[in-house]
């Protein structure tokens, strides 16, 4: 299974992954800065979206760290995948996008089928 629902998902992991981010414990992927500039998003907004965002989606298989995608839709909807390393107790950015219709249904928390 690639992801499941957020209502099946540990939320010890979110808790984890805030506590890092909140600690200064986050690495910030090269990927993740180039995209944000791109798109136009700043560290604070996805700080915030990890801070304030729901656990959507859970990657358990991704290499090299299981990854998580979290969703806010507060100022303006925004998501972001965050790997968590639990030896390091790191929190690793991975990207951030805003999410659209094309794949997500009206909520932008839910994917839609292929």
């Amino acid at each position: 299974m690639d992801f499941y629902s957020y209502m099946d998902l540990n939320p010890a992991l979110l808790a984890e992954i805030r506590n890092a981010v909140d600690a200064g414990r986050v690495l910030w992927k090269k990927h993740a800065l180039e995209r944000m500039m791109e798109r136009g998003i700043s560290r604070m907004q996805v700080r915030q979206a990890i801070a304030q965002g729901i656990l959507i989606e859970c990657y358990p298989d991704d290499y090299p760290l299981p990854s998580v995608l979290l969703a806010t839709r507060q100022p303006a909807p925004l998501h972001v995948v965050v790997a968590y390393d639990a030896e390091t107790l790191q929190s690793h950015i991975i990207t951030a996008y805003r999410p659209d219709l094309a794949h997500f249904e009206a909520d932008l928390m839910t994917r839609r089928l292929r």
